[in-house]
């Protein structure tokens, strides 16, 4: 009985409205195939972009040594974005350097003495 009421209730379609209804189905699914492959080229490129573009640990190991005054040593270390903080206490006084983070290079000393 359900059968029947339902058979009922959907009337048949036309050939033309047959035909309307594909071409509609079938530009939805191209403009879906379209969007998909949009999305999958931006994260392959995306992925591409972060592997290639020479950051990372694809970065040479730096092997450095400095030398410290005689009577010095490091009171604290810090790393900040791309340099490197280095706090020495000398028997001159309080002393700062920065290297650069990817070379370790001296960038940069700052030296604190007390007034006489």
């Amino acid at each position: 009985m359900i059968d029947k009421v339902t058979e009922a209730a959907v009337p048949e379609m036309d050939a033309e409205a047959a035909a309307l209804l594909a071409r509609r189905v079938r530009m939805m699914m191209v403009i879906a195939g379209a969007t998909t492959a949009l999305a999958m080229a931006a994260i392959l490129i995306t992925i591409g972009y972060r592997l290639y573009r020479g950051e990372g640990s694809s970065t040479p190991v730096s092997d450095v040594t400095t030398t410290l005054p005689k009577g010095a040593h490091i009171t604290s270390t810090t790393v900040t974005g791309d340099r490197v903080v280095v706090t020495v206490d000398t028997p001159a006084g309080l002393e700062v350097r920065t290297f650069d983070a990817r070379t370790l290079k001296l960038t940069g000393r700052l030296r604190f003495a007390t007034e006489p």
